[in-house]
Parts: C-alpha cells; structure tokens; sequence
C-alpha cells in the first residue's frame, strides 16, 4: 500500500475517525463458501471415520466432554473446526503450528507438543525448523480439512501457528500487538485497543482486531514481508513504549509482573518474539464457555463487546453473516504495509491523538491530553 505517512507533522484527527472502520475496497470479507458440503459429525456415537479432503481421518471420543459447562462434547469441537474451515485455513495454511493438547477437555492437564507424533498419517505436512538444543523439529502445517480435524482429534482445542510463513521462518508477514488487561476492566482493554488504532492509523498502517477468546484483545498489522522477526519485535516495543509514556494512566509496557503498574492494560510486544506463537483466529480458546477468537470491527470495539459474546455455538453463524473479517490478513491480501518504505527503526512519526472524553484520567470528565515526548530514535535496520 501507499506510505500517506511523513517523518514529521503527522495529525490524526481521533474525533473524526476513532469509529471508523478501514474502506470496504480493502476489507471486503471472503464469503463463507466451500465447494463441497461440511461434513457433519455423528452425535449419536463414540467414533466415526470421515472422508476429508481426499483422505480418510479416523475421529475418536467424539462424545466425551470436553466443556462441563454447557456439557459440550469432542464432536461438537471438531463440528465447529469443521463449520469454520473455509475461513479459518488461509490464516493457519503455510505456517508452522505448536500443538496443546488436551486429552481430557479443558478442565484436564495439557501439554504442549511442537514435533509432529510418529507414526502420522503420511499426508500430513510438516515444517522442518532447527531449534537449539532440540535439533530440527518437523512442526505440522495445518492447510487442509484432514489435517485440521486430525489435529483436533488429538485434543487441541486452539490453534497455535507461526508469526511467518514456512518458505521463510525468519521474517513475518504481520505484528501484532497482545492487549493484556491483567487487573484491569475488559471496557479499559478496549479503550487501550482503540488508542493504539489510532496510533497505528496515524501512521498509515492498516490494523484489525479479534478478541483473544481469553481475557483481552489482539491487534494485527499486515506487513510486507522484509523485516526479521527481531526487527518486527523491536518496532513493536519501541511504539509499545511510545504509547505507554503518552497514556500512562491506562497503559503500561512493563513485562515483569512485579513491577507493572495496577490497573493498567499491557501493550505486550513481546508476542513478537521468534518462535513464540498466540491463538490464531477462529480458534476455540480452552474457557468455561467454549469463547471463541474473533475478528470484530473497531465500530464494535467502540460501540462495546464481550469475551463472552463469541462462542462455539454462535459464531459460525456469524461468519455466515459478515464473511471473513480477518481476510485482509491472509498472506493472498494485498493491502500490507511495507515498513521498509515506513522508515522502521529510523523515527517515530509526530502524532497528535486527542483523547474522548470521559476516556482518560480519574473521572468522567476527564479531557487529559497525551503527555507530550521527545521523538524516539528507533535503531536502523537494513533491509
């Protein structure tokens, strides 16, 4: 896309675009459509054996609980993998994916797995990654039905995958930032999520938003790939920082639990680091209510949404609805930010973000203004 922004003298007119959300020419959701009909899970027995995407995968357990509350079973957790397919693959195909398990449902112990299990079905795709001390670890690649539903069958109940792409592991193809209410309200989340929209917006970045399924939100910037994973991590921190020092009665980017401020949101840059990995999109988090990560728009964020509002049940009927809201992050978008052209680690651009009413300070008539700061001098990267 087109960098609109300049070293210097940026201003974000936040009352005329808090709400706004990006032109639909550029988020113009993926119909939920699939050339052949969604198989459907038997409810009426333990096991089943399914022809998926060419292969025949064998479920198991299908009726054991895995959620108490709600008494929701495996079968019902493979059924909405299976229901949300065509919007979830394109977001978790060509990366490589850590596995959590859960054998027992969410209320039993897990473990994570990042090497394939052996024996495997030979269809499944791997990405080998050298990892220190551990030699190559050939992770599972889930881009297809099979694969995705064999995974499940192992007892993953969210989806894991790679910042970057298998065909090059060291440079991503998105940041994102973790919002992390800690002690903090849910309503403060979003108002923290919404002032780093407008950060990321003064900026010319195209950004988007789910709700973790967990505690608090994500936000995602499409990029092009270019920058390594560490320089991607050290954009994300400096601007991290940058906002925390402007709104530091709401946010904080402190990492060390001792030492974070209460009642503050954590902008955690950190998610960026290489080999770290967080719930993909869609992915069906291990809560009480089986919640789901969902993609919102920044009108929801403002209007107000709950965690507990997307759900296995519901939203694969919202999908049906609004298509994929996250389309504009699947590697086939073209709408990315190229942070080379942007200049990254050689400024941080001058923006004015005058704060809503009522949404910053001790009560609500509060009109702080950001705390004014010296531009920060980001370290130069070579591309």
């Amino acid at each position: 896309m087109e960098n609109t922004g300049q070293a210097s003298g940026i201003v974000y007119a936040a009352e005329n675009s808090l709400h706004e959300d990006p032109p639909a020419s550029s988020t113009q959701p993926a119909p939920m459509i699939s050339d052949e009909p969604i198989p459907r899970i038997p409810i009426d027995r333990s096991e089943a054996m399914l022809e998926l995407s060419g292969h025949r995968v064998r479920l198991t357990n299908l009726q054991k609980v895995f959620f108490p509350l709600g008494r929701i079973t495996k079968g019902a957790l493979l059924q909405y993998y299976l229901d949300v397919a065509p919007v979830l693959l394109p977001h978790t195909d060509q990366r490589a994916m850590v596995m959590k398990r859960y054998p027992n449902g969410m209320s039993g112990k897990f473990f994570f797995m990042k090497r394939a299990p052996a024996p495997r079905p030979k269809w499944i795709r791997t990405c080998p990654i050298e990892h220190t001390g551990a030699g190559v670890i050939e992770f599972p690649i889930v881009g297809d039905v099979a694969t995705l539903a064999w995974m499940i069958n192992l007892g993953c109940i969210d989806l894991n995958p790679w910042y970057a792409r298998a065909d090059d592991i060291e440079r991503p193809d998105y940041l994102h930032f973790d919002l992390d209410p800690g002690e903090a309200t849910f309503e403060r989340t979003c108002e923290v999520a919404l002032v780093v929209h407008e950060a990321l917006s003064a900026l010319g970045m195209p950004n988007y938003v789910k709700t973790s399924g967990s505690r608090g939100l994500h936000v995602f910037v499409p990029i092009v790939r270019g920058p390594t994973q560490q320089d991607v991590w050290s954009f994300a921190r400096d601007l991290a920082r940058d906002l925390a020092e402007r709104h530091p009665k709401i946010i904080t980017a402190e990492s060390r639990i001792a030492k974070r401020p209460p009642g503050r949101v954590l902008i955690d840059y950190n998610q960026n680091v290489w080999g770290r990995t967080i719930a993909s999109v869609y992915s069906v988090r291990p809560m009480p209510r089986a919640t789901v990560s969902t993609p919102v728009t920044w009108a929801e964020v403002a209007e107000g949404i709950s965690i507990e509002a997307f759900r296995l049940e519901n939203v694969p009927a919202r999908v049906r609805k609004l298509g994929d809201l996250w389309a504009p992050l699947a590697p086939s978008a073209p709408d990315r930010y190229d942070l080379s052209q942007a200049g990254v680690g050689e400024y941080v651009p001058k923006y004015s973000m005058p704060v809503p009413k009522g949404t910053v300070g001790e009560g609500p008539d509060s009109t702080e203004e950001p705390m004014p700061l010296p531009d920060l001098s980001y370290r130069r990267v070579a591309f």
